[in-house]
């Protein structure tokens, strides 16, 4: 009788066990840690540039490839139109930066992200991981500023972004530009940002973007996505 009992015990604990385990979702894979590491490509992250660019080798990385790309011209597409620009060979720094990341399409992965009617229109950034990863690689390096007295703030000219604070050398944003869309006088942005160059055809496109909607961080509702590349 105890046996018999015992068996039909032992019956029921393995069936239940059976039960039990058919019921239990299979264990998760582990995701492996999506490390940056410099490849051509590793979890989807992409390597951009291999050169080793920081705002203390900027000025002497900057002065060699300018001798090399000597360019001053660039044509920047948007859905609602295109704009020639001419960078200032008076601007060497800031000319072959430009050239540089032009050339390696970074502003492609950059929109038109803050719009002042009446004053600017700034781009060169986005919210896309791709353009921050880029940013990363190189560094996010600072130019030295280059101020120059034959280049005023004017409409149609193009001017690099920078931080005000902690910034007592007024050193640019390398990957951060405006546009003065303004007909106004702006001389007060004079020695404070600088002037790297102006659009010779094209600068209705400036006034369309201008009249966007934007939201309350002045950001356009409908992305104004660019892509730049070299003339001559």
């Amino acid at each position: 009788m105890k046996s018999n009992y015992f068996l039909h015990y032992l019956k029921v604990v393995v069936f239940l066990c059976f039960v039990v385990s058919c019921d239990s979702p299979p264990p998760k894979k582990l995701k492996k840690q999506n490390t940056f590491v410099k490849k051509k490509k590793v979890h989807k992250r992409i390597i951009y540039t291999t050169d080793t660019i920081t705002t203390e080798n900027c000025e002497e990385f900057f002065t060699e490839y300018g001798k090399k790309n000597k360019e001053t011209k660039v044509l920047l597409s948007t859905r609602l139109g295109d704009m020639t620009i001419r960078l200032y060979e008076n601007t060497p720094l800031h000319r072959a930066s430009f050239i540089y990341l032009t050339k390696h399409n970074y502003f492609d992965t950059t929109c038109f992200y803050r719009v002042v009617p009446g004053f600017i229109v700034q781009g060169g950034n986005s919210d896309s991981d791709v353009t921050t990863e880029f940013r990363t690689q190189l560094n996010n390096y600072l130019l030295p500023a280059e101020f120059r007295k034959n280049r005023p703030h004017k409409r149609g000219v193009i001017a690099a972004a920078r931080d005000w604070e902690y910034n007592p050398e007024k050193r640019s944003s390398s990957f951060e530009f405006y546009f003065i869309q303004s007909q106004r006088d702006q001389s007060h942005l004079n020695f404070e940002h600088t002037v790297f160059g102006e659009i010779i055809d094209g600068i209705e496109v400036i006034d369309k973007i201008a009249a966007e909607d934007i939201d309350t961080d002045e950001w356009p509702r409908n992305n104004i996505p660019m892509k730049i590349k070299v003339l001559n």
